[in-house]
């Protein structure tokens, strides 16, 4: 499996489910399944909508726009500090 770097094309997108770091890295075969399983985990906006502030709820999400989320092949990330 592969590193890939996940990010929005536009970094003030509300549909960004961590707004403390600006991109994600995880392992996938390729950046399909890379964005596929982005979605899975993020299937929603992580605080609901103005009708339903909830956290993950409303139906936005990144799965049909392709355009919006950036996938790029990276290098492991690093070890986290203990």
């Amino acid at each position: 499996m592969l590193w890939f770097s996940l990010r929005p094309r536009d970094p003030a997108d509300p549909r960004w489910p961590l707004p403390d770091r600006p991109e994600v890295s995880l392992k996938a075969e390729d950046a399909d399944d890379a964005r596929r399983r982005f979605e899975e985990a993020y299937p929603s906006r992580p605080f609901g909508t103005p009708s339903t502030p909830v956290p993950n709820a409303g139906p936005a999400s990144f799965k049909g726009d392709d355009a919006a989320l950036i996938v790029e092949e990276t290098q492991a990330p690093p070890s986290p500090s203990e």
